[in-house]
């Protein structure tokens, strides 16, 4: 079984991630178009929030979203810092923007779904600060892959960014446990039955989620490879001024 560690060669990784590329790009498609259609169009009011619910299909996947990809960030950032493989800090910078819109969604849809609910379009309540403060260091992490010229040098500085912005990834994820108070519900998927949604909300949310999950494969796949490319070419300017 060949190591994990062969696809930090670049050109191992460009191979096999085109190779999956069209796959996953399909899946995304079918998931987010089956998943979006059931969810907004097949499933009921609910008997409090009316059609308003809706949003949740796309509220609770990019807010998962945009989480999750912080430590999909923080993983690849501790792999560079580890194992100095360039494609990780690469793959890290390359899903920032990524995360960054995924948590502009999340805000904007919970401040759409919160308005009829709370009566505000914004409260400081703690996941929803953790929430803005995330994506303001999403913000920090692509400022601050721009303002350095040097790439490795601009790798370790972001990466040390994402290992202190994983602090707010996991308030954005578990505050409702740490603080009771707070206008923010509970998890809306849990293992717990009691705080379950509905199956007839559940199985469209699922395959919502799947094609949220796959539509991110898919774009920092394609981001990864232009992030190679463009390091490659600066490179190869670099020798000719040198040369």
């Amino acid at each position: 079984m060949a190591s994990i560690w062969e696809y930090a060669n670049p050109l191992k990784f460009m191979r096999t991630s085109e190779t999956i590329l069209p796959f996953v790009a399909w899946g995304a498609s079918i998931c987010l178009v089956v998943g979006l259609i059931w969810g907004f169009f097949f499933t009921p009011d609910d008997f409090r929030q009316g059609s308003t619910v809706k949003i949740f299909y796309i509220h609770v996947p990019s807010a998962m979203m945009a989480i999750n990809i912080w430590v999909m960030m923080l993983i690849t950032s501790l792999v560079w810092i580890i194992r100095r493989h360039h494609v990780s800090a690469l793959a890290a910078r390359a899903a920032a923007p990524i995360g960054a819109v995924m948590t502009l969604i999340a805000l904007y849809t919970g401040a759409v779904w919160g308005q009829p609910m709370w009566g505000t379009w914004w409260a400081w309540d703690p996941r929803l600060t953790s929430f803005l403060i995330l994506f303001l260091f999403y913000l920090g992490y692509m400022a601050l892959w721009a303002a350095i010229e040097n790439d490795d040098t601009a790798a370790d500085l972001t990466s040390v960014l994402c290992l202190v912005g994983s602090v707010f990834a996991l308030l954005s994820r578990y505050a409702v446990n740490f603080w009771n108070q707070g206008l923010h519900q509970g998890a809306s998927l849990s293992l717990d039955k009691q705080e379950n949604v509905a199956d007839v909300f559940w199985y469209p949310a699922l395959v919502a989620i799947a094609g949220f999950v796959l539509l991110f494969v898919t774009l920092v796949i394609i981001r990864t490879n232009t992030e190679i490319r463009a390091r490659r070419s600066r490179a190869l300017l670099a020798r000719e001024r040198m040369s």
